[in-house]
């Protein structure tokens, strides 16, 4: 298709069909791309353009213009703060991460010295002008009801207050007696609020990923390429290939779903990456895509889909996408090639906020002025360092740290670690409160243990949850390599070889793990 400048009306033709389909090189301006942008069935051609009779030409959409790079340009129209509508999951029971959700949901465990999980994408939603975000939680919500309303309950949506981040939480009906079952179990139970809103598509997302990432362009891919479900893909080499890949056709059209392949089904599942934007080179070293359970759906596919033809399915991932490919919808392929790590684990938690140490530079950086991670105000002091050796460490807020060595950690808000106190490879949750010197007086004159670290212990490779008492020359090393324990009464666990101290619990002086 060929495209001129306003300046030279003669020459612009809008093509028959499928004009929404357009990419606009970057460098053209918003309001000369409203036409290209419109939703189906409003397009009307400017006054002073007129298209000219010319042979038809092939027309070849690229994914690649659409993809998520800085380079590109989002014109959505109408626009995703009034048009979309964001609906987090808040997971599961999350067992796997077991003790850290002992007390509270999984997108609220902390993250990052500062935030939590949920953080991430309610950030990701503001930051793409989504502001109208539900979150659907079922299992120890209680803290992360508590965070969302501190963080974001009166700050959403300007002086219109058209914005919101409101929980829905599991409930029992005289229509429907039973827990959410699954994602779209949750999702079907709850549209009801979601079909009063007058938007065009809902984005569904998951509570307990780390990834930076513009939805606008991902909404924008989706409008485009007329789809009525829109897939996040992460390209993937053989090696990680253990998620459920997906197969596409020249067109990023989703085609074929497969759980974990293995040899020749997995080698069946090889795609051209290039089509959804790859380079060449990495296209070679990725040849496969992985969903990352993220999706852009349609408003009226969406209620189809779960009131209609698959109201007995449970999971939008394993019976409801594939259900859609085979009924003929159009599913297609969005390319998000970034850093994207799904916190399913103990492991997966520990190397995703060691992470933000390494250097030069972090797996994941809470540093990009263009696209900020938000969270709670909490209005504590900066921290106070005092003598201590600190390297290729993360501090958060409020911490009192005195004449100890700390490498390769991350310390959490209000953790105060004591002189003599050795810290490596150790993420550090911190505390809710400061204990005051009243406080600390009489549990030492009851011989009682102050939150945080105590003189002389030593910590590596481990995970200290929040509000823990650590007494004095206490070890946690794991001297025996122990790859696998559960030691609760004692308030901690060991998984993948990293110790985990439940939240609020102590360790005598001289404790040796």
């Amino acid at each position: 298709m060929a495209m001129a400048a306003a300046a030279s009306p003669s020459k612009i033709l809008i093509p028959p069909h499928r004009a929404s389909a357009v990419t606009a090189a970057a460098s053209t301006s918003c309001d000369s791309l409203r036409l290209l942008c419109a939703p189906r069935g409003r397009r009307q051609r400017p006054r002073g353009l007129v298209a000219r009779p010319v042979p038809r030409r092939p027309f070849f959409f690229s994914p690649r213009a659409v993809s998520d790079s800085k380079s590109s340009q989002t014109c959505l129209d109408p626009d995703a703060s009034t048009n979309v509508l964001g609906i987090i999951l808040g997971g599961g029971a999350g067992t796997r991460l077991y003790p850290l959700t002992k007390k509270r949901a999984k997108p609220a465990v902390p993250l990052g010295a500062n935030y939590r999980l949920i953080d991430i994408p309610v950030s990701n939603c503001l930051n793409s002008n989504i502001s109208k975000i539900y979150v659907l939680t079922q299992f120890n919500s209680a803290s992360l009801n508590r965070h969302l309303s501190r963080a974001y309950g009166s700050n959403i949506g300007g002086y219109k207050n058209e914005g919101f981040v409101e929980v829905l939480a599991a409930q029992q009906s005289p229509d429907n007696p039973d827990w959410f079952q699954g994602t779209a179990d949750a999702v079907r139970q709850y549209l009801w609020p979601f079909e009063e809103h007058n938007v065009m598509e809902y984005l569904i997302l998951a509570g307990d990923h780390l990834y930076r990432m513009d939805y606008e362009k991902f909404i924008q891919a989706h409008r485009e390429t007329d789809a009525d479900i829109t897939v996040a893909a992460l390209p993937m080499d053989e090696e990680r290939a253990a998620f459920g890949l997906m197969k596409i056709d020249e067109e990023g059209r989703i085609i074929e779903f497969a759980e974990k392949p293995k040899g020749e089904q997995l080698k069946a599942m090889m795609v051209d990456t290039t089509i959804l934007g790859l380079e060449d080179a990495r296209a070679k070293e990725m040849p496969y895509i992985a969903s990352m359970g993220i999706y852009v759906i349609s408003k009226h596919v969406m209620l189809q889909l779960l009131r209609e033809q698959f109201p007995g399915a449970n999971d939008f991932g394993s019976e409801v996408i594939p259900g859609a490919t085979s009924t003929g919808m159009r599913v297609q392929a969005y390319l998000y090639d970034g850093y994207w790590e799904d916190i399913g684990t103990i492991e997966a938690f520990y190397n995703a906020n060691l992470g933000i140490t390494k250097k030069p530079i972090p797996d994941f950086s809470f540093y990009d002025r263009s696209a900020p991670i938000y969270t709670q105000p909490r209005h504590l002091p900066p921290s106070k360092v005092l003598d201590a050796d600190v390297t290729d460490s993360v501090i958060g807020v409020g911490c009192v740290i005195k004449n100890c060595k700390i490498h390769h950690s991350v310390v959490g808000l209000r953790s105060c670690i004591s002189e003599g106190a050795i810290i490596e490879d150790t993420l550090l949750m911190g505390a809710d409160y400061y204990e005051t010197e009243a406080d600390k007086k009489l549990l030492a004159e009851k011989g009682g243990i102050p939150i945080g670290i105590g003189k002389n212990s030593h910590i590596k490779r481990a995970i200290i949850d929040k509000n823990a008492r650590i007494g004095d020359n206490v070890m946690i090393i794991n001297v025996d390599n122990v790859q696998e324990a559960a030691r609760e009464t004692d308030g901690y666990f060991i998984k993948s070889g990293i110790v985990t101290v439940i939240k609020d619990a102590l360790l005598p002086s001289g404790t040796v793990i």
